[in-house]
């Protein structure tokens, strides 16, 4: 009985060490001359040879490109870039524009944005 539980340990042990050995490689193997031409080319931090390039620094926004248009088009903080755009702010209530309409017209308060409304 005893055994068993070393023997699961052991086991349990050597999965994680193959895991991590696993993810060393892979960032090793990452940092290639196709990655960084990739990451030149887009901007982007892929190999790691690029860090002013990462997510969320002053040449890099966090999210990506898409997200941030997105966030622009839509008054939304979907890529973490414009935390002024987020719900709940002065000028972005809770839910979405749908959602408070709907609360407007049904007196409810389904978005959130309307607590006086849910006061029966």
């Amino acid at each position: 009985m005893h055994h068993r539980k070393i023997l699961s340990a052991i086991t349990v042990s050597a999965a994680l060490l193959g895991l991590a050995a696993c993810d060393q490689a892979r960032s090793v193997d990452s940092n290639t001359a196709p990655t960084r031409a990739y990451d030149r080319a887009t901007g982007v931090n892929t190999s790691g040879a690029y860090p002013a390039q990462s997510d969320g620094t002053r040449a890099n926004p966090a999210g990506t490109e898409g997200t941030r248009a997105l966030d622009r088009a839509a008054g939304t903080n979907t890529s973490g870039a414009y935390p002024s755009q987020s719900d709940g702010t002065r000028t972005n209530p809770p839910g979405t524009a749908a959602t408070r309409a709907y609360d407007r017209a049904t007196d409810s308060n389904t978005s959130g944005a309307y607590p006086q409304n849910s006061v029966r």
